[in-house]
């Protein structure tokens, strides 16, 4: 039984409580009003307006482009749309490495201009002076550690991490810092199963998998890939809920087949 499908607004505690209760944790990620609203009416817990939007939203090959102002721009509309669920909102690529008097600029210039609950950061130990900073003012900060695709070019490929024990062992420190620091989840993506189900259990915030296993206390995906709108990326750890692109395509055919042999407008609907 879930206890806490009917809170009335899901935090930072809430989810705390859903990792001691072992209550699942559901997030997606949103980056408009509309959708937003769909999703917060569904009742998911977390929506994460993901850099991600660079890819699905603009059409960049990768998550590096898009800027502080469209995350922003993303996240307000977001927040617009949401009554219940926990917004969380990435810090793009060059808004807070290396420099931690520039992060904790995002991170408020996020938090005052889109009204979300939360910020989320790529890295461990190469992050912390950013992460603290952000967090002493009282600016709470999801972790991402595994995959991050803001090192695309570092990586050079979209692999699973943490194969090998040397970064395995540094994941885990990295993890175990995340949480002295103060954060209040990690998520840890496309990393082995056994890995996650691992530090699920030694770590006692929230840990969110994507591609990293069913033994952890959560998971996310991009809504745009598990709704089958988009089609080009199948990776192993995606299940597409719907083939919304098919859908999409049939109904715009529809509308121009009938606009073209003068069947749209009817007499009905028309003044």
């Amino acid at each position: 039984m879930s206890h806490y499908k009917n809170v009335r607004r899901v935090t930072t505690r809430v989810l705390q409580g859903m990792k001691n209760k072992h209550e699942k944790i559901a997030m997606l990620t949103a980056y408009d009003y509309s959708m937003a609203r769909l999703l917060d009416t569904a009742k998911i817990d977390v929506l994460l307006v993901g850099d991600s939007a660079s890819n699905v939203m603009a059409g960049y090959e990768s998550t590096l482009p898009i800027t502080l102002d469209h995350m922003i721009y993303h996240a307000a509309s977001v927040v617009r749309g949401v009554n219940r669920a926990l917004v969380v909102v990435d810090l793009p690529f060059g808004t807070y490495q290396g420099n931690s008097k520039l992060a904790l600029k995002s991170a408020i210039r996020i938090m005052k201009e889109t009204g979300a609950a939360a910020i989320k950061i790529e890295g461990g130990a190469e992050v912390e002076e950013s992460i603290r900073r952000i967090l002493s003012a009282g600016i709470p900060v999801m972790g991402h550690l595994g995959l991050t695709p803001q090192s695309i070019h570092k990586f050079g490929t979209y692999v699973v991490r943490a194969t090998d024990e040397e970064e395995a062992e540094k994941l885990i420190e990295d993890a175990h810092i995340l949480e002295e620091l103060g954060c209040f989840a990690i998520v840890l993506e496309k990393i082995p199963a056994r890995l996650a189900c691992q530090l699920s259990k030694e770590i006692k915030i929230p840990i969110i998998g994507i591609g990293a296993g069913g033994d952890v206390d959560g998971q996310v995906l991009v809504l745009h890939d598990m709704l089958g709108i988009t089609q080009e990326f199948s990776p192993r750890f995606l299940r597409r809920y719907h083939d919304l692109s098919a859908e999409i395509k049939d109904a715009v055919s529809r509308y121009i087949d009938d606009v073209k042999n003068l069947d749209f407008p009817n007499k009905n609907e028309q003044y």
